[in-house]
This record gives structure tokens, C-alpha cells and sequence, in this order.
């Protein structure tokens, strides 16, 4: 099949028709991603209808491309053989990852009839913490020897390729399995035939703990641009690499936890499910923190409450109220987000506080001038048709606005930096300072800055 006529297939219809040969063909034909996104919305009998028109070595790779209750659902009708067909060529990192979600029934089901290999390999896999690297390495990896030839290396990888996710890369490991290099097919292909790998190896090799935090392996493989990089134990003997695939993943992961967190959304922070969680779900992942601030915010109302004379007798202060709560929040979510940024990417530490708040302090009083103009000047302009009778009053005014407003602006830049800073020291989730957390919190403060400038500069 065409690029052009994939697009516009419908399996459906071809379910429908009951046309199988057209079915074959699609599997035969097409990419296994292609292939996942075209059936993911099918009915689990219907996908396992299609699935069965494959090879069990693309139904396999079919799967994994399939969304985890996707799989769940499936796995549900597939009867014992099918699953250990499924289990038998499933990626080592993949099998793991469903063996992990089935219940205890299937599982005790079907870990018998593996092979023993395959059996230790997924107890070992899955015995690894949650978001840790040795939960998404796998252990589909090319070893070699130090004493073999690079002519003898090569055979060697060509024997062994077909059951490797990758061989670009070839770790090179003693006789107790400890990493001692690497070597790329590359330099096995200009190497001479007869030069030993020992001579030839890398021994730089960037490698990550197997407790090390994902994230941390994951920023590895992109800052080093490396395809794979290698999981050792705390006797430095290699049990896995992380691929670049997955480094892919868990960044799109974390990227998606440090986005909803930053939103006040509670919840598993899972990529990919909006259209799956239903709107029950979404209420409960939002309602706690929306509810939260909202009992926060009442201390807004106070303040305001409490200096209802004073606005009274200046009713133009609550014509600016809301451009104090806008600028505030805007000005302290851009500071924290740049700092959780920084953080995120090991750019900054806590340890750079000083730096930060420095840095925070200059930006907030430059943009603190310019918006003080210009509140200044939409003073000036407003109150020149008002019924303020005294030009100097009015001037008065002017100046208590432009004065707590910037006040307000550094305010908010300096919470919004220190905020993540101090929730980093204590070994946490900077995230969790979500914006409408902070937006609150510069509300309340900006309140108070608001009006104790203003009758401090009126003398009141």
C-alpha cells in the first residue's frame, strides 16, 4: 500500500468486509507504529482480529507501541499461548513493563512456560524501583570480550544481531561482567582484522548507576547525544542500557509532571491520556488545589476588606487593582518558571541562590521601572478628566500606584525564584510551587504592598 492510500484506509471497513487478504497486506506493509495508531481505537477483539494477520515478531512490536490500557484490554482476551508468544518476543524493557500491570493470575500462568532466561531476566527487570534507571534499561545489549579480534567481533555481532535492540554499540566486559569500554561498529569496521578490542575500546565510557533517577539518565543520553547509554550495579558490572527511544519517553514524561504540577493538576501526570480520563477523573486531579486556593485566596477579600475606607475616599485604586494582580502574577510566574527550568536541567542548584536572587533582583527593578511609568502615566491621563480637584493630590496618587506596583513587580520576581529554590533545597519537586499557587501567593502580598504604599505616600 501507498503512503497516500494508509492514510485514508479504514479498518473498519476492512473488518467489516471481512477482507483478510487486505488485512495482511496492511501488516505486511506497514510500519508497527502506523499499524498501532490505526487500530488503538478498536474494539480489544477487533485489534486482536488484526493483530493475527501479522508475524508474532511485528505483533510484538505492534503491542508496544499500543497505549498501556490498551495493552490491559487486550491482554484480557488473549488466550495462554497467545500471551507467551506475546511474552517471547516482546523487547526485555517492554516485558518487564507489562508483566508489571497483569495481575498475579496471568502472570503465575504464563512464567512458567518461558524459558528460564527469559524468566530471571523479568524478575530481574522488574525488581528495580519505580523512575529509577534500572526500571527502563533493558537488557537486550551487545557485549564483547577484551581478547577478541575486531574480525572476530564483527561475526560475532552478526550472529547475536537479530536478538539486540541495538549493536551501534558493543561494551566491552571482563569475565565478572564489569564495563571496561565500548566500541561502535564503526570502529570495528576501520579497525584492523587482528587488533584486539582491548586496543581499540574506549575506556572514557559515560555510564549511570542502576538506582540513579531516570530523569538523570535521560538528560545524559541527550546531553551526551548518545544512542544508548550503559546501567552498571554497585560493582560497576553492566546489567543494561537505557536506549534513546526511552530517553525520549521519560523526558516526554517528566516533562508532562512538571507541566501539570506547575498547573495545580494532581494525579499520576501520565502523557498521552486526556482523552482517556474521563471528566470524573479530571475534577479529582483538579479540585484539590483549585479548592485549596480558593480558601487562600479569601485572605485577598480580607485585605481588601479591611482598607474598604480607604478605597472610599480613592475610589481610582480599584481601577488598577486588577493590572497589580496581572502584573504580579505574570512577572512571578515567569521568574518561577525560568528557575524551574534551570533547575530541571541541572543548569542551577541551590546552592546558586545568591546568584539567582541577584540576577531576579535586576530583572524585577528594570521591569519594575517600566511598568511603574506606565501606571504613572495611565494615572495622569485618567485623573485629568476625574473629579480629583488638586493637581498635586492627583500627582500624589500617580506616584503611590507607580511606586507599589513597582514594589509589587520585585516583589513577585524575587517569590517566584526563591519559592522553587527553597523547595529544591529540601529535596523536592520544585514543580510543585505551581502557578496558581504562586499567583495567589503574590496576590495577597501584592495587596498588602498596594496599600500600605499608597497611605504611607498620601500620609494617611
Amino acid at each position: 500500500m501507498t503512503a497516500e492510500e494508509l492514510e485514508t484506509l479504514d479498518i473498519a471497513e476492512l473488518l467489516s468486509a471481512g477482507d483478510e487478504t487486505s488485512l495482511r497486506l496492511f501488516c505486511a506493509s506497514t510500519q508497527p507504529v502506523i499499524i498501532a495508531d490505526h487500530i488503538a481505537s478498536l474494539p480489544p477483539e477487533d485489534t486482536r482480529f488484526v493483530l493475527r494477520h501479522s508475524s508474532p515478531e511485528i505483533r510484538a512490536e505492534v503491542f508496544s507501541h499500543l497505549h498501556p490500557e490498551t495493552q490491559l484490554e487486550l491482554v484480557d482476551i488473549l488466550s495462554r499461548d497467545e500471551m507467551i508468544s506475546l511474552f517471547t518476543h516482546l523487547p526485555p524493557d517492554d516485558r518487564a513493563d507489562l508483566y508489571k500491570r497483569l495481575p498475579d493470575e496471568r502472570t503465575d500462568a504464563i512464567l512458567p512456560a518461558l524459558a528460564q532466561a527469559e524468566r530471571e531476566d523479568i524478575r530481574r527487570l522488574t525488581s528495580y524501583e519505580e523512575g529509577t534507571a534500572g526500571s527502563v534499561m533493558t537488557s537486550d545489549y551487545a557485549s564483547v570480550p577484551p581478547d577478541l579480534t575486531a574480525e572476530q567481533s564483527i561475526e560475532y555481532l552478526r550472529t547475536i544481531a537479530p536478538d539486540r535492540e541495538t549493536i551501534y554499540y558493543a561494551y566491552v566486559v571482563d569475565q565478572e561482567r564489569k564495563l571496561m569500554g565500548f566500541v561502535s561498529l564503526k570502529d570495528l569496521i576501520l579497525a584492523p582484522r587482528h587488533r584486539k578490542i582491548s586496543e581499540i575500546m574506549r575506556q572514557d565510557v559515560i555510564s549511570i548507576a542502576v538506582d540513579a533517577d531516570q530523569e538523570k539518565a535521560a538528560r545524559k543520553i541527550q546531553k551526551y547525544d548518545l544512542l544508548a547509554l550503559p546501567v552498571i550495579d554497585q560493582s560497576e558490572a553492566l546489567v543494561g542500557i537505557i536506549t534513546h527511544d526511552d530517553a525520549i519517553d521519560v523526558i516526554t514524561q517528566e516533562q508532562t509532571e512538571d507541566m501539570e504540577k506547575l498547573m495545580a493538576i494532581g494525579g499520576s501526570h501520565e502523557a498521552g491520556v486526556y482523552m482517556r480520563t474521563s471528566a470524573w477523573g479530571h475534577f479529582r486531579n483538579r479540585s484539590l488545589w483549585v479548592a485549596g486556593l480558593a480558601v487562600l485566596g479569601l485572605a485577598s477579600g480580607f485585605i481588601v476588606q479591611n482598607f474598604e475606607s480607604f478605597l472610599l475616599q480613592f475610589a481610582i485604586f480599584a481601577a488598577f487593582m486588577p493590572m497589580l494582580a496581572d502584573t504580579g502574577g505574570n512577572t512571578g510566574s515567569q521568574s518561577a518558571s525560568l528557575v524551574i527550568r534551570a533547575l530541571a536541567l541541572n543548569e542551577i542548584t541551590p546552592r546558586d541562590a545568591f546568584r539567582v536572587i541577584l540576577k531576579e533582583v535586576h530583572v524585577g527593578f528594570y521591569l519594575g521601572i517600566l511598568l511603574a511609568l506606565l501606571a504613572f502615566g495611565r494615572v495622569m491621563l485618567m485623573g485629568a478628566g476625574s473629579t480629583i480637584p488638586e493637581d498635586y493630590l492627583l500627582i500624589q496618587i500617580a506616584v503611590a500606584i507607580a511606586a507599589a506596583l513597582g514594589i509589587q513587580v520585585v516583589s513577585a520576581t524575587l517569590i517566584g525564584a526563591m519559592l522553587p529554590l527553597v523547595v529544591a533545597r529540601f529535596n523536592k519537586d520544585p514543580a510543585v510551587i505551581a502557578s496558581p499557587a504562586l499567583t495567589t501567593i503574590v496576590d495577597i502580598t501584592g495587596l498588602l504592598i498596594y496599600f500600605y504604599t499608597a497611605q504611607f505616600i498620601l500620609s494617611i
